[in-house]
């Protein structure tokens, strides 16, 4: 097999940890980069830094890097991801998904004499917009809804143009909600789950009737390491867990799973609007299954997990 050089920026993040993990499982060097921010685990180092020598750590800003050593791949996972943050204040989302990949891009682009790596960026379904009935594609144009998606949706443009222009080679995906266990607490899941286990109402944007698509995180790195060892190049991929579910659905799941009494809206606070709320996400990813990948992740056992972790495990 061809062992394979590669980055992680955002290794410390929740999605960006499950990538590194799978890579280094491959037999892979892994160059971690994360500027350990509120929203990095800094508890997981000590679990990647087991591979040993397969594992280097750089704390540091992607916009900071001043070299990129030789690798085949440089995987972005760094970003700003909440979308409340992003309509609170918005320059720091410019700064790491505009500006962070922009600085990537340029790094790429100086090994022009040499051989590019392949820029492996994370974006999202959100650059889409909403869509009320069907799904979107690969092809279609991008709406985004909120100061997040715009900021992603800008960092797709810079990676296909800088493709066009300059010839860095790219594969940008688009996978849907992630979950599982070690996700920061902003998110819906366990926000849910920390709001109810201190007797508190969970907040529920726009009544919970907004729709999601579910992905497992694990699904989300076996979608990487599918793309990778399949060699493609200039080319987008949506990523689809393929289970859709409202969001009030998933609370009253949480609230059942915790074993909460009595009528589930009694522990729900729907009086939130969030401005600019996409009201349903979906993507077909027949794309990425034509290359062999599925997701395998059960969301209702993996929730049960995740509410069982958290209920002997308190979310800070």
């Amino acid at each position: 097999m061809n062992t394979k050089v590669v980055y992680v920026t955002g290794c410390l993040g929740f999605i960006g940890y499950h990538v590194t993990k799978a890579c280094l499982n491959q037999g892979w060097y892994v160059r971690g980069v994360d500027k350990m921010t509120y929203a990095a685990n800094v508890n997981l180092l000590p679990e990647l830094e087991k591979y040993g020598n397969k594992f280097i750590f750089e704390n540091k800003d992607i916009n900071d890097l001043d070299i990129l050593y030789e690798c085949d791949y440089v995987i972005n996972t760094a970003a700003e991801t909440h979308v409340d943050n992003s309509i609170a204040s918005s320059e720091v989302f410019v700064r790491s998904n505009i500006d962070g990949v922009h600085h990537l891009l340029e790094l790429i682009k100086q090994k022009h004499k040499f051989k590019m790596p392949t820029l492996l960026h994370f974006s999202t379904d959100e650059v889409y917009g909403d869509i009320v009935e069907g799904f979107h594609s690969e092809t279609d144009l991008l709406k985004p809804s909120n100061p997040y998606s715009a900021t992603k949706a800008a960092a797709d443009m810079l990676v296909t143009a800088w493709a066009r222009t300059y010839g860095v080679p790219y594969v940008i995906v688009r996978p849907t909600n992630n979950y599982g266990i070690g996700q920061y607490t902003e998110k819906f899941i366990p926000h849910t789950i920390k709001y109810l286990s201190l007797g508190k109402p969970a907040p529920l944007h726009d009544a919970g009737t907004p729709r999601r698509t579910w992905l497992h995180a694990s699904d989300t790195a076996s979608a990487i390491i599918t793309i990778i060892n399949h060699g493609v190049t200039n080319e987008i991929y949506n990523i689809s867990g393929n289970y859709e579910e409202s969001n009030l659905t998933v609370a009253k799941m949480i609230i059942k799973g915790m074993g909460l009494k009595g009528d589930p809206m009694q522990y729900l606070d729907t009086s939130i609007r969030r401005a600019g709320q996409d009201v349903r996400y979906a993507i077909d990813d027949t794309k990425l299954q034509d290359l062999g990948w599925n997701p395998v992740a059960d969301f209702s056992k993996e929730l049960k997990s995740i509410i069982k972790y958290y209920t002997k495990n308190f979310i800070w």
